[in-house]
């Protein structure tokens, strides 16, 4: 390709001349310059009449030679060159218009030079800042907008949960790289990650990459790199990456439009240190008649005019040149249309259009072009909404699927396929090291290559929830508890290797707290409470114990008085149960001894009062007149039996009742404490006492400090203190551990619970948050909690303060087997009488069946 190549006839003026500057050296010049010389063959052969196309060489490549030396002579070399270019396509070219400038840098160098002249500057650089139309008019990006393809990148990290990145860019001072940073913050905001760190490179590889890489791979935390530099600087930093060994397990590298736009036109040997990458680019339709036409030719004339390029295939920047030259010379037609072929001044032709109307016509265009609808919006190409999402794998790239505005990932954008906000629609990712495993986005420090160092407190109020004991002295501390137990439960359901030491520490929790930022450990495990003072120093994972602090007081007597307390014993079902069967055993027994006994005889009346009688002093008495019958005999034995069982049961529950002391707190509320001028316990070693002074305005001379539980109870015993504030964790052991005499009075404060401690920013704390979520969910924090409390031998009903009150329950077996008996008993008996008097019944029917027969009808 030569410099200063003229694509037109020269013996005569041009019926309208369009400027092109490009980068002869860049790996996609040759594919816009074809794209071009396309585009006006085409409006050629559809007008029959062609524009004149002016190449010109930006000469980057001897301009960024002289970068080593000082950056303003590479600013003055850069500008002298663009300017030279320019100024000899407009006044010596006379073009009408200028197409190309890839790069921000080169766009508004040129952009002056195009206010000055009125001569329209198509820029073809990937984006611009919003304040370029105002400063320049006559500037127009003549590309779709790329920031939506932050919110394809922020999609990717939002879809694994990744929560900060790290973003390498190229320093250029260049505004529209700046303009990007915003845009991606904003982006990663919406799915709740952050940029960790912002590394500006070089333009050329230089010692600096190294020295930045290693930073990054010796530090603990982000392994989530987003890549938005030029090609040739990412060439380097992704082949130096692979030397240092940061293409493994766990790293995984995102690159912009910029670099996977031209991955077509990367070597093997550099494909080969870029497994594993992800890649966003911007997506243009493939399926039109007219892009098969201009790909079917295109590929015939790579070929033949540079045989030695492997990849023949359009990209994306082919088809924005295209698209450019085609809406350029689309207006200028649109406006001459009537003239062209009829005027013979064509200076005339060119001089209508070195003014504003070219530039509205331009900015008025709206037609389907080869990369998309070509429209302008507020003096901008209307931005791309639809990106394709790459995965490097093997010797070059597979195609992932596609990420919509709006709509999310999806396989195809066939019209009526599914969207879903989960990239698992796209299929395995091929990541840095292997497939199977996803990075988690975070490491651990390889430069010494040592574990989690977890700080735990050595001396605790209650050592069952962490406990350190040393076997012999010098030797490692044997650490127990649980919130130890909650922490390794805790590791197990992490989704990866967690290695880590624990390190006691004397001091208090505040100040173990504040051991991680000064970064001589790096997590905290114990009964460590959220507090927000704390978190200034660290950050909290999700509380693994029930939250809130309470009033644990001594309890005092008061006795039951009520008039009916003689029913309470029984339950009202209990009550009918009894009155029942006891009516209907009296009745067999009355049945039964009716004959042999006077007293059951008489009217209706006394019949029933006798009844009555029988069955109130046959389970009051536990005796019965003598009986005449082995069948009432056997009825009344069970029955005298359940008698006194039931009797028995009566008597102890109504002992108890009248004599046992209920119990009440002897401190309702904190007020009648601090009106009494009253003690009060906490733990030193926590934020209670400060919590007591502040919040809820004890004097601090009345405020007592432990170092053990066993202290509260003897302290509340003796009446040292009144009241004692602990934790609800703290309150459930020590209740556990004291089963009579104290009691929780008052209300229960919230405060923050238990908590693992990080480092502020650490993505850890997600990680465990989930973690102990999941603990929650399947039940295992209530296991441990329970094992804890348990292994106290103090039984719920010996705490509950009274006595059970009885129910028919107990006594089922009991009613049915007095109820069989009185039943069989009463069969039999019907039986026997029935038996004999039915021979005498069948005799005297057969004599007299007018008349009844006479004789003793009394059973």
């Amino acid at each position: 390709m030569a410099d200063g190549y003229d694509y037109a006839p020269k013996t005569h003026y041009a019926e309208f001349s369009i400027g092109a500057i490009m980068d002869y050296n860049s790996p996609v010049a040759k594919e816009e310059k074809l794209a071009m010389e396309m585009a006006i063959e085409d409006f050629y052969n559809c007008t029959s009449h062609r524009p004149v196309l002016h190449v010109r060489d930006s000469r980057r490549n001897p301009v960024r030679a002289a970068y080593a030396g000082s950056k303003k002579m590479l600013k003055l070399l850069k500008m002298m060159v663009l300017n030279f270019a320019a100024r000899n396509l407009i006044k010596e070219q006379r073009v009408q218009a200028v197409v190309g400038l890839r790069t921000w840098e080169e766009a508004e160098f040129v952009a002056e030079l195009g206010d000055k002249f009125r001569i329209p500057i198509l820029s073809l650089a990937e984006s611009a800042p919003s304040w370029a139309s105002q400063r320049w008019p006559f500037l127009v990006q003549a590309t779709h907008s790329q920031y939506a393809q932050m919110r394809a990148i922020s999609a990717i990290v939002g879809n694994w949960q990744w929560r900060k990145v790290v973003v390498i860019y190229e320093d250029i001072n260049s505004a529209a790289s700046h303009d990007i940073i915003p845009h991606l913050v904003d982006a990663l905001r919406e799915v709740g990650s952050t940029i960790d760190r912002l590394i500006p490179l070089s333009p050329l590889a230089s010692p600096s990459l190294s020295k930045e890489l290693g930073k990054l791979k010796s530090g603990q935390g982000t392994r989530i790199f987003i890549v938005h530099t030029s090609l040739p600087l990412a060439t380097h930093l992704f082949m130096e990456a692979k030397r240092m060994g940061m293409m493994e397990n766990g790293y995984v590298w995102i690159t912009t439009g910029s670099i996977t736009g031209l991955l077509d036109y990367v070597n093997a040997s550099v494909i080969s240190s870029m497994q594993g990458v992800l890649g966003v680019k911007s997506y243009f339709p493939k399926t039109s008649r007219r892009f098969k036409h201009f790909q079917s030719r295109f590929r015939k004339r790579f070929r033949l005019e540079h045989p030695e390029e492997a990849n023949l295939e359009p990209t994306n920047f082919g088809l924005q040149a295209y698209d450019a030259v085609w809406a350029v010379v689309l207006a200028a037609w649109g406006r001459t249309r009537k003239n062209i072929g009829n005027s013979t001044d064509q200076m005339d032709v060119m001089v209508q259009f070195r003014a504003k109307k070219l530039l509205r016509r331009i900015l008025g265009m709206k037609f389907k072009a080869l990369t998309g609808e070509f429209r302008f919006a507020d003096g901008k190409l209307a931005p791309a909404h639809i990106f394709e999402i790459v995965n490097v794998v093997g010797k070059s790239y597979r195609e992932l699927g596609f990420w919509v505005d709006g709509l999310g990932f999806s396989k195809n954008i066939n019209k009526g396929e599914a969207y879903n906000t989960s990239m698992g629609i796209l299929g395995q990712v091929f990541w840095p090291g292997g497939p199977w495993s996803v990075p988690r986005g975070w490491d651990l420090p390889t430069i010494e290559n040592r574990p989690l160092k977890i700080g735990v407190p050595a001396k605790t109020t209650f050592n069952q929830f962490v406990k350190v004991k040393y076997e012999r002295s010098g030797g490692e501390p044997s650490i127990t508890g649980f919130s130890i137990d909650v922490f390794k439960a805790t590791v197990d359901r992490l989704p990866y290797h967690l290695s880590y030491q624990f390190v006691p520490y004397e001091g208090t929790y505040d100040a173990l707290v504040q051991q991680i930022s000064l970064k001589t450990i790096d997590s905290v495990v114990g009964d460590t409470s959220i507090v927000a003072n704390r978190c200034q120093y660290a950050e909290f994972s999700q509380p693994y114990s029930q939250s809130g602090l309470q009033m644990v007081v001594l309890e005092e007597s008061k006795r039951l008085n009520k008039a009916w307390l003689f029913m309470k014993p029984f339950t009202n079902a209990m009550w009918g149960y009894t009155l029942g069967i006891n009516t209907y055993n009296g009745f067999v027994v009355w049945l039964i001894e009716r004959k042999h006994n006077t007293d059951f005889k008489g009217p209706w009346w006394n019949q029933v009062g006798t009844l009555l009688w029988l069955a109130f002093t046959t389970l009051c008495s536990l005796h019965g007149d003598r009986m005449h019958s082995n069948l009432s005999r056997m009825a009344m034995v069970v029955w005298l039996f359940v008698a006194l069982v039931t009797i028995s049961c009566y008597t102890a529950s109504l002992s108890s009742m009248l004599t046992l002391q209920g119990l009440k707190p002897a401190v309702v509320d904190i007020d009648s404490l601090k009106n009494s001028n009253a003690k009060v316990g906490c733990s030193g070693r926590s934020f209670v006492a400060k919590y007591l002074e502040e919040v809820l305005d004890f004097n601090p001379k009345n405020i007592m400090k432990f170092s053990s539980g066993d202290d509260y109870g003897r302290a509340l015993k003796s009446g040292v203190i009144s009241a004692a504030f602990l934790e609800v964790p703290y309150v459930k052991l020590f209740l556990a551990k004291n089963c009579h005499g104290f009691t929780v009075s008052g209300s229960t404060y919230k405060v923050g619970g238990f908590g693992f401690v990080f480092p502020r920013g650490s993505p850890m704390v997600a990680d465990f948050s989930e973690a102990i979520l999941k603990l929650s969910e399947q039940g295992k924090l209530l296991e441990l909690e329970n094992a804890m409390v348990s292994s106290y031998n103090c039984s719920s009903s010996e705490s509950d303060g009274g006595p059970s009150v009885i129910g028919p329950g107990s006594f089922v077996g009991l009613f049915f087997i007095t109820g069989g008996t009185s039943t069989l008993a009463l069969m039999i008996f019907l039986f026997r009488f029935l038996s004999r008097k039915w021979p005498f019944w069948r005799s005297a029917r057969a004599a007299s069946p007018g008349q009844s027969p006479k004789g003793d009808m009394h059973v």
